[in-house]
């Protein structure tokens, strides 16, 4: 019914005239530092509309502080930060060979911020500064934490508590807010004398920072018909009539005005009458009446139950006119079910940050991995001196740490995001007397969190669900021969792995048999519901092998059974869990895409969270929903014992999905060193899930803009198992001569996705936010 409205009132809106060709939006470029040491304070409009320019500790980060940052026992460098007028970014600078560095960070970049010696910067580093004077800011994606000592504690208290601050009402912003935010913070800085009146030269300037490339006749007319004072200088509400003009949105002002009728205000019923050709669950009067409440601005219409244009945008720009379905951002699935039964994020060489060769190994590695919501993190565990076991990628130039630190991160860490268990993947390398030690450490710090025994002992042998396990840590790891099965004798990650790239290597198998026998009864009494097995073979009929019995697979080893065996190892997954690694070979620490794993029903399908691409993205994707708790039910053809699934051969398509990508908003410019270069974006969708099901089509480019291009292109997709599928929206610049360069992304399941006109919110490679930057897209999805 959707798509026949579709197709019977909602005809394609003819394209405007399009007025200015116009650029991409930049990465905000960093400012010139202020040459009287950050006393003089020009502009505050943008901070003003945050509603902390009274704040105490907002006005003592406005003057700035000189802090220490410590990367090292004897690097200690002391900068200057001050924060910007935006109230959104912290200018810092550094000296280089006597020569001044100015940078910049975005508060909407931050993680976290830590007090004391929480870092493991701090705490190996930071022994000459008192713990109260001390943060941490850790920051989204790859980039290192910064690790600052305060002349006092007070000034760290007042950065420690601002930050936070500025945090959360960027958290509490809507999407119109964002916008109007970030247009003054750009107003702010084109006004180059700081006069509060714009000329036409700094509106041009302001044009290129917001990557709007207008002919210079269009801009001055327009420039001309907003100076209603006509004295070549516009101010107050003649800069407002200008942005106003500049951020029309036509293509929702003739939705709007397809609904409203010729009074161009909608009414609770008119709302509604829209509402239920989105698609909407439950759109009923009652619902319409409560949007009118929620996001019309003006008081006069919300009290006649009336909305405006205004209030129409703000409700398409919040969560609610989001392509994520808002029922699917908190926990709603049933999590009482047995682990066997959910994805589980996992992650590969958890404590690496770069390349599995060189690359440093880190604590902070794990903190990162659970502020993305992993709940399966590796630990590789070798000799250390002194008795005490480290982690390290064996055999190369990583650095190590120690694994009781990596135990305390787990302590401390795992459970900030998500309450339900965390698995310690352990790949053992260690002796009989450092595996002790691993024991006694495990049980020490981690106390209570630990599991130890089986927590059903009526049902020793069943899984527990995610619910009976919150706030656990299970240890995956090899257990003593005691426990054999058909399947063969039980084996470490590391050394099934070497089994799968050497087996003709008799010697080589001799030595992992003798390895093998050195198994620590005290940690292998840790292994209660995740022993380390070997998968020989599938078994055909019932019953399953014991649940407790994990099995690790090289992606190699995992494709193969997938095209051989298919529903054999459906069924398999159905009971056990099954962890998949990248192969070793992939030595840059690249991924492979998890979706064929996810296909099978493996649950542990590990990636290198430290390595940004296409396939976290998918991970990302993948565990958005739920609450980004780490844990999503399998589908039902996933999770029955009797199964007919194969995700070689799903049947016929069921479903077909229709996304007409309509226009996208301020997207953000690739390259702040030229501010005229501009992007001429093309809009890419993917669809990810069993092999028939994968695709990719995309839309034309569009020449020199990236503050508000146009496509009203139509993409349509065939699907013959939706409920695996994830759609991924990509945005992309370009480029005749060279591959094309990523702009933006946002990665979600199929079953998440609303129908109806819907904005796509877009991510940056590393999965941060690009506000304001969005897509607006209409979606239709017909059959199951």
């Amino acid at each position: 019914m959707l798509c026949g409205l579709w197709r019977s009132r909602h005809r394609r809106p003819e394209e405007p005239p399009v007025p200015a060709q116009v650029a991409a939006p930049v990465a905000l470029p960093s400012p010139p530092a202020p040459q009287d040491g950050g006393t003089k304070r020009p502009g505050l409009r943008a901070l003003k509309k945050m509603g902390l320019t009274e704040d105490e500790d907002v006005r003592a980060m406005l003057q700035g502080s000189t802090l220490c940052k410590i990367r090292s026992r004897t690097w200690h460098k002391e900068r200057f930060y001050r924060l910007q007028e935006d109230g959104l970014s912290v200018w810092f600078q550094r000296r280089i060979r006597r020569a001044p560095s100015q940078h910049i960070f975005y508060v909407q970049h931050i993680e976290a911020v830590r007090e004391g010696h929480q870092s493991e910067g701090l705490r190996r580093f930071g022994g000459a500064f008192a713990p109260a004077r001390c943060l941490t800011i850790a920051f989204k994606g790859r980039r290192k934490n910064l690790d600052l000592a305060a002349p006092t504690a007070e000034e760290a208290q007042r950065w420690v508590r601002g930050l936070a601050k500025l945090r959360a009402r960027l958290d509490a912003m809507n999407q119109r807010e964002r916008l109007d935010h970030w247009i003054h913070s750009y107003l702010h800085r084109a006004d180059s004398n700081q006069d509060s009146k714009m000329s036409f030269k700094e509106i041009k300037s302001l044009l290129l920072m917001v990557n709007v490339d207008m002919n210079d006749m269009y801009a001055y007319r327009l420039f001309k018909e907003c100076d209603r004072s006509n004295n070549e200088r516009l101010e107050g509400p003649e800069i407002e009539e200008f942005l106003r003009r500049l951020l029309k949105r036509p293509e929702l002002e003739e939705i709007f005005h397809r609904y409203s009728g010729e009074d161009r205000v909608l009414s609770a019923p008119e709302l509604l009458e829209f509402l239920e050709d989105q698609g909407e669950d439950g759109a009923t009067l009652a619902r319409a009446q409560q949007l009118i409440h929620t996001y019309e601005l003006n008081e006069t219409a919300k009290q006649h139950e009336l909305m405006t244009l205004d209030g129409f945008m703000m409700y398409l720009l919040s969560p609610e006119g989001a392509a994520l379905d808002p029922a699917h951002t908190g926990v709603f699935q049933d999590m009482n079910q047995p682990l066997a039964h959910y994805f589980i994020s996992s992650s590969h060489n958890t404590y690496l940050t770069d390349s599995q060769i060189g690359g440093p190994s880190s604590t902070e590695a794990y903190v990162r991995a659970f502020a993305q919501g992993c709940r399966c993190v590796e630990l590789d565990c070798w000799e250390g001196p002194g008795g005490e076991p480290v982690i390290y990628h064996g055999h190369t130039l990583t650095s190590k740490i120690l694994f009781r630190d990596v135990v305390q991160a787990v302590r401390d860490h795992a459970f900030t995001l998500s309450p339900y268990p965390v698995i310690l993947s352990l790949e053992n390398h260690c002796g009989l007397e450092q595996q002790a030690t691993m024991a006694r450490h495990l049980r020490s710090i981690l106390g209570d969190m630990l599991v130890t025994q089986v927590l059903d002992s009526q049902n020793p042998e069943e899984l527990p669900s995610p619910e009976q396990l919150k706030g656990r840590v299970l240890v995956k790891g090899k257990k003593l021969p005691a426990a054999r099965s058909d399947e063969g004798r039980i084996l470490s990650d590391r050394e099934e792995e070497e089994e799968e790239e050497d087996d003709e290597e008799e010697a080589g198998a001799a030595e992992q048999r003798r390895r093998a026998k050195q198994i620590s009864p005290e940690l292998s009494a840790l292994a209660v519901y995740c022993g380390a097995t070997r998968l020989r073979t599938l078994r055909p009929a019932p019953p399953p092998p014991p649940p407790g019995q994990v099995s690790s697979l090289s992606e190699r080893k995992a494709k193969k059974l997938i095209r051989e065996a298919g529903n054999s190892f459906v069924r398999h997954n159905v009971h056990q869990l099954t962890r998949v690694y990248p192969l070793g070979l992939r030595m840059n620490s690249a991924n492979y895409s998890p979706q064929e794993m996810w296909n099978s029903g493996c649950q542990l399908v590990a990636l290198n969270f430290q390595t940004p691409g296409y396939e976290m993205d998918l991970n990302a994707g993948r565990f958005l929903i739920n609450g980004q708790c780490g844990y999503v039910l399998k589908p039902a053809c996933l999770r029955q014992p009797d199964t007919t699934f194969d995700p070689e051969c799903p049947g016929p398509p069921r479903t077909t999905l229709t996304i007409q990508v309509l226009t996208a908003q301020q997207l953000p410019k690739l390259n702040a060193e030229k501010p005229n270069s501009i992007v001429d974006p093309l809009v890419r969708i993917e669809i990810h899930g069993v092999t028939s099901d994968c695709a990719r089509k995309e839309t034309n480019y569009v020449l020199n803009n990236g503050f508000n291009p146009r496509w009203g292109q139509t993409l349509q997709f065939q699907l013959r198992a939706p409920e695996l599928a994830l759609v991924r929206f990509v945005v992309e610049d370009y480029d005749t001569t060279s591959p094309n360069d990523f702009v933006g992304q946002f990665t979600l399941p199929l079953n998440s996705l609303k129908q109806g006109y819907r904005h796509i919110h877009l991510l940056s490679k590393d999965g941060a936010s690009l506000s304001p930057a969005t897509l607006f897209v209409h979606i239709c999805i017909q059959g199951s």
